[in-house]
């Protein structure tokens, strides 16, 4: 993000809304060069277009500009570290056995949210997993070799979460086991330093078609 128009976030973030004049002030900069950003804002659908601000006196109407709600992903954010506080709380406060039982529940939860069946031949099973995987920035792929299929993710999108607490990976390992009938193993994983996390399903244990 170019600096001044950074800045133009900062403010409106700050104020609520702002007019051109009251931004040129703000950043010592003419109408005309306040305009020019704010229209690049607005075409990139992180301002709304100017709405007119009630004045309590007579005169020439004020617009104001305020954010969009895309706006906020310019903001910096901290979901990793409450993620993590959240895991270490559910641990030591119920244990492991429970904090297992919950993030299953949450793998299942996604799955609910996941339209049509998990029928299918297994090709299909694996196609519609990577599919579901990429929908949430896994980087998905499967390929088949002479012993079986492997599905690999080359991205963690939590993986600053799974790096302090690899239980979370057990969401993972159940969305995929439920998806596939089947519970690979996991020959390769993020969390233990290596590029991908990698599951291998042995042709013998692929259930009947």
């Amino acid at each position: 993000m170019q600096a001044t128009r950074q800045r133009i976030l900062e403010i409106l973030k700050e104020r609520a809304e702002a007019t051109i004049e009251e931004l040129g002030e703000a950043l010592d900069l003419t109408s005309v060069t306040v305009r020019h950003h704010l229209d690049i804002l607005r075409g990139e659908g992180l301002v709304e277009v100017p709405q007119v601000r009630r004045r309590a006196t007579p005169g020439r109407p004020q617009y104001v500009y305020i954010l969009t709600e895309a706006a906020s992903d310019f903001f910096p954010k901290n979901y990793s570290n409450f993620a993590s506080l959240m895991i270490s709380e559910i641990r030591d406060r119920y244990g492991p056995a429970e904090l297992d039982s919950i993030l299953q529940g949450m793998a299942r939860r996604i799955e609910k949210s996941i339209p049509g069946s998990l029928g299918g031949i297994f090709e299909e099973r694996l196609t519609r997993v990577v599919d579901i995987l990429n929908d949430r920035g896994y980087i998905a792929k499967w390929e088949k070799n002479g012993s079986g299929y492997c599905l690999r993710t080359n991205n963690c999108p939590y993986r600053d979460v799974s790096r302090d607490h690899t239980e979370a990976c057990l969401m993972d390992m159940t969305l995929i086991s439920d998806f596939l009938g089947v519970v690979p193993e996991r020959i390769s994983w993020t969390a233990a330093g290596e590029n991908s996390c990698t599951y291998h399903v042995p042709f013998q244990m692929i259930p009947p078609q």
